[in-house]
């Protein structure tokens, strides 16, 4: 039996849409900082590209998946990371893999990529498990049961497995530390700053930039040591961890060129900290959210965790409905909600000519949302993305690690990462919420929720 009836069916709560005229200056620059998710307009989720010009020029918001697949593949060597995104994240990522663009990027992805072969992660599953395990053990779950801020449990356990597999426990015990930093950057310091919208110079102060510098100096301080501590061990000779913090710093281009230096394995690091360990815990935190208001579905992940045994090499295939709830999920709430483009010449695009420097906007919220490509579009049902049906679903419909030659290259770490932790998680407990009240999303670069989103869990009886 299907587990979506017309009586079960769950949509969760959603940012009011717009219905009036274009925003103005001063209410666009207010929404974007407060939460670029208000900006959107009921069209947005309705026409397949918006096309206008405003005071920032020419903009195109792209929602249909050949022009995504244009934008993103076809055509993506036109299409550089827009100035915003630099403004916002560069004063922590400048020299990562998220920004760096050109022969840079090039390099730094052709170094990187044999890292995160489907045959390395599948190496690290074990541990992951092993970790994930000890998470949910700490818990000490009785029959009566505890409230967890599901947010910050989640931070830590991505946190942990981060730990374990890149810096072999070398960051053990400061879980805690980086989430307080995390959080406090992305409250603060990535809003997207009305200066930052204007092109103001660098020197102009940002008062989110001032108000988390200390968390931004926590983690190039940490980082940095962790870097040069390895290196200085690796190069007296000492036998260092088999981890992937000492893969990037041995790991060598395949062209002939020098390896990556100091300061670019610790931008990739704090990037890899921002785009994995924080969108894999909001997307965690998400997916036990909706299984709280949806006891079926719950009900068939459980059963599916009670026979997950990661030694098997084919466990991920034993676990599709585990999968599709996360898929699902992350449709739903893509922890990357909006990606920027600048062109860099003149192009079309479904039609519509743009100029060079126009800016065009894709963004997941928009399109994995969309009445265009989506059956009730705002509904919670996971079982579109069984095996079975997901061979309906457009490449370029669902872009939740992007697409293209900048797809996340750490994206089958992530979905490994996050279905181990639900199987893990769900073989030891029962999910129930607390509230009737539904969490609100915000964009904080990740999505994430505006009250801290908190689930009683309970040891489930066997």
């Amino acid at each position: 039996m299907d587990a979506t009836t017309a009586d079960t069916i769950f949509r969760p709560a959603i940012p009011p849409r717009r219905t009036g005229k274009p925003l103005s200056l001063l209410p666009f620059l207010w929404i974007s900082w407060r939460d670029p998710l208000r900006m959107w307009s009921e069209r947005h989720f309705t026409e397949p590209q918006l096309h206008g010009n405003s005071a920032f020029g020419e903009i195109l918001v792209v929602s249909h998946p050949e022009g995504v697949r244009h934008v993103l593949t076809e055509n993506a060597a036109n299409y550089e990371k827009g100035d915003l995104q630099r403004r916002v994240l560069g004063p922590m990522l400048a020299e990562g893999l998220l920004l760096t663009e050109g022969d840079v990027w090039r390099r730094a992805r052709r170094i990187l990529a044999p890292l995160f072969t489907p045959a390395k992660m599948a190496t690290l599953n074990a541990r992951m498990a092993e970790v994930c395990q000890a998470r949910v053990a700490g818990w000490s779950l009785s029959a009566r049961g505890r409230v967890l801020d599901v947010d910050s449990e989640m931070s830590g356990l991505t946190f942990d497995i981060l730990s374990a597999t890149m810096f072999s426990d070398e960051l053990g015990g400061e879980a805690r530390g980086f989430e307080r930093a995390l959080n406090q950057f992305l409250a603060n310091g990535a809003r997207i700053d009305p200066l930052d919208v204007l092109g103001a110079p660098d020197w102009a102060p940002r008062l989110g930039r001032l108000a988390s510098f200390r968390s931004a100096r926590f983690f190039e301080q940490r980082v940095t040591k962790l870097v040069e501590a390895r290196r200085a061990r690796i190069e007296s000779g000492d036998a260092a961890p088999d981890d992937l913090l000492s893969a990037l710093l041995l790991a060598r281009d395949e062209n002939g060129g020098p390896g990556l230096s100091d300061e670019e394995v610790a931008a990739n690091i704090l990037t890899f900290i921002l785009a994995g360990h924080e969108t894999t815990a909001r997307a965690l935190g998400w997916t036990l959210h909706l299984l709280s208001r949806q006891p079926e579905y719950l009900a068939r992940l459980q059963a599916e965790a009670d026979a997950f045994d990661v030694s098997d090499p084919k466990w991920a295939d034993a676990l599709p409905w585990t999968r599709a709830v996360l898929d699902e999920t992350m449709r739903l709430f893509p922890p990357a909600p909006t990606m920027a483009r600048k062109a860099l010449a003149d192009d079309e695009i479904g039609g519509q000519p743009i100029k060079a420097g126009a800016t065009v906007i894709i963004s997941p919220w928009i399109l994995q949302r969309h009445s265009l490509l989506w059956d009730d579009p705002d509904a919670f049902k996971p079982e579109r993305f069984l095996p079975q049906n997901r061979k309906s679903i457009d490449r370029y419909a669902y872009i939740p690690f992007s697409a293209g030659p900048r797809v996340c290259i750490g994206a089958a770490f992530a979905i490994q990462e996050a279905v181990i932790a639900l199987a893990s998680i769900l073989r030891a407990a029962e999910i129930e919420p607390v509230t009737t009240v539904e969490p609100r999303p915000v964009h904080q670069i990740t999505l994430r929720s505006r009250e801290a989103m908190r689930l009683r869990l309970r040891a489930r009886r066997r």
